[in-house]
C-alpha cells in the first residue's frame, strides 16, 4: 500500500510540475496555474495549434469572442493568450460534477440562460472594470457552419459599450471533433485561429460592431 501511495504521489507531483513549467499566464497561483500549462501542451501537441497569440493589451480590459465548434475551443483561446481569461458559460455546465471545481478556479462566470442572464453580464462588467479579460461565445452554444443560421447574442455589444473595452474576434478552424465536448481536446486536429481587427463598440455603432463580429467568426478560413 505504501508503495502504491508513493507512486501516486510521484505521478501527481510530476503532472503538477510539468504543468507549472509550461504555464504562461498567472491565474492566481500554482494550485491553478498548472492547468494553464497542460492546456497549452494539449493545444500544441494534440491540436497542433501554431505559435500565435491574440494581440491583447498587456494590461487593462478586453473582450474575446469566437465561434464555438467543440469543447476544445476555450483551451485554444487560453493557449492563444498570455493573460488569464474569464469565460461566460452556461450555469448547467458550470455546475457539472467533477469539473465544476476547474470552472470555479478559473473564475468562469455562470450564465443562467433560463432565469436572469443579466446577473452574469453585471459580474462580467465588474471584471472588465477591474482590468480583466472576458471571453465568450456569442452564439450561446456549439454552432457548426453546417447548422442553420443562429443569431449571435447582443451581450458582447452591451459589455463592450458599457466598459469601452476593445473586442477581439477570433475564428476557430480545423477542429476534428466538431460537435463533441469532453473528448474534443484529445482528438488530434490541425487548428488555425484567425484574428480579426480589434473593435470598439459604442451604443451608436452597436449594429455595425455586431456585424463585424459575425463576419470574422462565421467566415471560414481557407485551408492551405
Amino acid at each position: 500500500m505504501i508503495i502504491y501511495l508513493g507512486l501516486f504521489l510521484i505521478i501527481a507531483c510530476s503532472i503538477w510540475l510539468i504543468g507549472i513549467i509550461h504555464a504562461e499566464a498567472d491565474w492566481g497561483g500554482p494550485s491553478v496555474n498548472w492547468l494553464d500549462g497542460w492546456t497549452r501542451l494539449i493545444c500544441k501537441y494534440i491540436q497542433h495549434l501554431p505559435e500565435q497569440k491574440i494581440n491583447l493589451p498587456e494590461t487593462g480590459p478586453a473582450i474575446i469572442v469566437a465561434n464555438h465548434v467543440s469543447g476544445v475551443d476555450p483551451l485554444l483561446l487560453i493557449s492563444a493568450s498570455k493573460r488569464p481569461l474569464r469565460f461566460l458559460i452556461a450555469r448547467e455546465e458550470y455546475e457539472r460534477p467533477f469539473v465544476s471545481w476547474v470552472f470555479k478556479k478559473a473564475g468562469c462566470i455562470p450564465v443562467d440562460r433560463s432565469g436572469r442572464p443579466e446577473q452574469a453580464l453585471r459580474q462580467a462588467l465588474r471584471a472588465l472594470q477591474q482590468g480583466e479579460i472576458i471571453a465568450l461565445f456569442p452564439h450561446g452554444k456549439i454552432h457548426l457552419d453546417t447548422d442553420p443560421p443562429r443569431k449571435i447574442k447582443g451581450g458582447v455589444g452591451r459589455l463592450a459599450s458599457w466598459s469601452r473595452a476593445p473586442v477581439f474576434p477570433v475564428r476557430i478552424d480545423g477542429v476534428t471533433a466538431q460537435g463533441k465536448v469532453f473528448t474534443a481536446p484529445f482528438i488530434p486536429s490541425r487548428v488555425v485561429l484567425t484574428m480579426g481587427a480589434p473593435l470598439q463598440c459604442t451604443t451608436q455603432s452597436m449594429e455595425e460592431c455586431l456585424q463585424d463580429i459575425i463576419l470574422t467568426i462565421e467566415t471560414p478560413t481557407p485551408r492551405p
